[in-house]
């Protein structure tokens, strides 16, 4: 026991002498540490910050705020249902016991915009293709039946009416010429027959093409739109209409990052058209122009350029009467800067037969502004058995050194493409005995026939790629 207390009275004895020891150094040093203390420390701001109302004002004003635009939209963009009655393939049991396969109901579904109180609706061509009956559903669930007033393939534009008993909420049409690269834009719709649904994003770019022949001129934005937007409304940041989503390009069928829309110009034009005339109106400047691409352009430095170049200038056009001239290079239409095919054609679907359009060109180190008055389509094209034709460029008649004839376009005849190879640059030149030198003779030909044209062709006379005229004798199975 005498031990335990000693060796306590050691330990007490040792702490009290431990503890002096420390207080006497920490006295010592105290001045030390006052001056480190007066040096710069930093500044924190706490996360639950208020400052005054100018500095609030300011980080609000810089954040997009898209509550009018998603307002002033969402309730004018409708569901589209499409119904068609089609017959499913033929199995070998029904060819085997001579049974008719089964009709069947088929559905798809997309998106629509109604611009107008009285029951308008804008949406995709592709979107009710086919339809033996449409309906549409309102935001508010009101549920439809609609007439197809009419379509056009080209611009995938196609519009609708119904007949409700109160005006209807609908989109005010932007101007998509004057969007900039960079704006905000949403994108409202019904993506896998959610109801209307509302993503952002920016204007990727303007007049992209993604058919590779310049007949496209696509808005751009990387705002999710998935299967089921197509015809739904692109808006601007003021929940104005500035396009018709339309496609988007992706691997797997969704969204990974961009979509593209039908200008509202375009589409503006398309369904005024379709009310006024029953079809659409399609102006043009009458030039061809040089693929910046092409061997030729770079030839003659000219893929560098900016803007497009005139390589051909059709006769009686527009274009020809107002003295624009081959190896001009177009700046500008009106106050639309041109720096690429798509640029000018996408405008361009914008403008009537009739309509006068400010051409600004480069000539010879010179700008000049030239009026033109835009043509038919049909004074450098012509329609033919499923074929359209125009006059040979210049170009052609150099590479096949020829003199006449007319030059296919497009084509959607079925039979001259799989049999003969008749198809997009192949020339023709002869009908039966008589020479074709430009669409004038086509254009007689079709009308002294009528209906009964294509019956009437026993033998044509045309030029494909190997530049050897060829011949063919049509029988009365062909």
């Amino acid at each position: 026991m005498k031990k335990f207390l000693i060796l306590v009275f050691v330990s007490m004895l040792g702490g009290i002498i431990a503890l002096s020891a420390y207080l006497f150094f920490f006295n010592a040093t105290a001045p030390q540490a006052e001056q480190v203390s007066t040096a710069d420390q930093p500044y924190f701001v706490p996360a639950n910050y208020n400052g005054d109302a100018k500095t609030n004002a300011l980080i609000h004003a810089e954040s997009p705020n898209f509550v009018e635009a998603a307002e002033n939209s969402i309730h004018a963009v409708v569901h589209v249902k499409n119904t068609s009655i089609v017959s499913n393939p033929a199995t070998f049991q029904d060819l085997f016991y001579g049974r008719q396969s089964q009709p069947r109901t088929q559905v798809g579904t997309g998106s629509g915009v109604i611009i107008s109180p009285d029951g308008h609706i804008i949406t995709n061509n592709h979107v009710i293709a086919g339809s033996d009956k449409i309906s549409i559903t309102l935001n508010d669930n009101r549920v439809y039946e609609a007439r197809l007033v009419g379509t056009d393939e080209k611009t995938d534009i196609a519009l609708l009416k119904i007949d409700a008993d109160e005006p209807l909420p609908s989109i005010q049409f932007g101007d998509s010429d004057t969007i900039k690269v960079g704006e905000w834009v949403l994108a409202v719709g019904n993506p896998f027959n959610l109801t209307s649904t509302v993503t952002a994003g920016i204007i990727s770019a303007k007049a992209r093409d993604l058919s590779g022949r310049n007949s496209q001129s696509f808005l751009q934005t990387d705002a999710a739109v998935n299967p089921g937007n197509s015809g739904g409304a692109l808006v601007n940041a003021r929940g104005q209409l500035i396009g018709i989503n339309t496609a988007i390009s992706s691997q797997t069928g969704s969204y990974i990052g961009y979509s593209f829309a039908v200008p509202s110009n375009i589409a503006r034009k398309v369904v005024e058209d379709i009310i006024e005339f029953g079809d659409v109106q399609n102006g043009i400047l009458g030039v061809s122009i040089l693929n910046r691409n092409s061997k030729e352009a770079i030839d003659k430095g000219i893929n560098q350029i900016d803007g497009v170049y005139v390589s051909n200038v059709e006769d009686k056009s527009g274009a020809k009467k107002a003295g624009i001239k081959e190896g001009d290079i177009i700046k500008k239409l009106d106050e639309i800067t041109i720096s690429k095919f798509s640029d000018l054609s996408g405008y361009l679907k914008t403008k009537r037969p009739n309509d006068v359009v400010n051409v600004e060109v480069l000539r010879d180190g010179t700008l000049k502004t030239i009026s033109v008055k835009l043509s038919k389509t049909d004074i450098v094209s012509v329609d033919f058995i499923d074929m359209k034709l125009q006059n040979l460029p210049d170009l052609v008649k150099k590479k096949y050194n020829i003199k006449n004839g007319v030059m296919v376009t497009d084509t959607e005849n079925a039979f001259l493409y799989k049999r003969l190879g008749i198809t997009r640059g192949t020339v023709i030149t002869g009908i039966n005995d008589m020479a074709i030198n430009n669409i004038e003779d086509l254009a007689h030909f079709k009308a002294q026939y009528g209906d009964d044209v294509i019956d009437n062709i026993e033998k044509l006379k045309y030029i494909d790629g190997s530049l050897k005229e060829k011949e063919v004798y049509f029988t009365e199975n062909r």
